[in-house]
């Protein structure tokens, strides 16, 4: 069948080609412009020219779109270069515009607290979870850093160094179940304490406990701080906002939830104040205790001297207090 096929096929070609010799070899040799030959002509040749060139604008038109789709695959591919280029550019703007917000937020939390000295530190892990409640940072007795040193971050205090390295310092944070921190209500200097828990901070929220405010002066809003009679807090140090606040059962506290200043979801950079509660005290009292000790030794040499004298030593006390 093949065979009989491919027979048929090639007598069908040959057939052809003998036509258009006999056509071309007339063309040459017989005025086709006129008489039965050109209507023959215009019969058979004129269709086939047709044809032929309706087969070679379609292979042109074809060809032309081949090479558009392989130039389009190009430029597509170097758009797409340029797209991830610009992606990649623009991810380390942002990334760099977040790193210069959050250390603008720590040159002004400096300034906030500029009598205190500060070293910066960043974060270099933390334990597992969401939130920043137990985290390390990458400096430590190197830097001069010791334990109970007060640390900060975003917007206020962060929490307090518990263990110190060469190069490492780690820090619980305020939301810690361990925490407690001394603290009261800037506004009416009204002591409480706050607590951390960790099952609160999801709803961005921290304990607020044992609030002495016999006069009903504290509200919702009020800002909370580091208390100056807190063992190891520096005073003064912002914590948060009161979020909510109720009267105890006992009637003579009160308790709520401060919304805290610091992001616990996200620490980088934090400021460590070098100065500890314990030395600043120390130096406080030092100068009023060498200055009673020398009214005191004044007041010995001095015993049988005028009345006056004895009026001054007397004073003296009162502008120690």
């Amino acid at each position: 069948m093949k065979k009989k096929n491919s027979i048929k096929s090639k007598a069908i070609l040959l057939i052809i080609s003998a036509v258009c010799g006999v056509m071309i070899v007339l063309s040459f040799t017989v005025d086709m412009s006129s008489g039965p030959l050109k209507q023959v002509g215009e019969f058979v040749i004129t269709p086939l020219q047709s044809g032929i060139n309706q087969v070679g604008t379609w292979i042109a038109g074809k060809g032309d779109y081949f090479q558009n789709s392989a130039d389009l695959v190009t430029e597509n591919k170097s758009l797409q270069k340029k797209v991830d280029d610009l992606t990649i550019e623009n991810t380390r703007l942002i990334q760099d515009q977040e790193e210069l917000n959050r250390l603008r937020d720590l040159y002004e939390l400096d300034h906030q607290y500029e009598d205190y000295e500060k070293v910066g530190a960043r974060v270099i892990a933390k334990q597992s979870g969401n939130w920043f409640h137990m985290f390390t940072i990458d400096k430590g007795s190197n830097d001069g850093f010791a334990v109970d040193m007060n640390v900060l971050a975003g917007g206020g205090l962060a929490g307090i160094i518990t263990e110190v390295g060469p190069n490492w310092s780690t820090v619980r944070s305020i939301i810690d179940d361990y925490s407690n921190v001394g603290a009261m209500v800037s506004s009416t200097n009204e002591q409480c304490i706050i607590a951390g828990d960790l099952r609160l901070i999801d709803e961005d929220k921290v304990n607020l406990i044992k609030l002495t405010d016999t006069d009903n002066k504290v509200s919702v809003g009020d800002k909370v701080v580091t208390s100056n009679v807190s063992s190891k807090f520096l005073p003064g140090i912002l914590i948060g906002y009161i979020s909510e606040i109720n009267d105890d059962s006992n009637h003579l506290t009160k308790s709520g939830y401060i919304s805290p200043a610091v992001d616990f979801r996200d620490i980088q950079e934090v400021l460590v104040i070098k100065s500890l509660k314990q030395q600043i005290e120390t130096k406080e009292t030092e100068p009023k205790q060498t200055e009673a000790k020398g009214l005191d030794e004044t007041g010995d040499t001095e015993s049988e001297t005028s009345s006056e004298t004895e009026s001054q030593s007397t004073e003296a006390p009162k502008s120690v207090e």
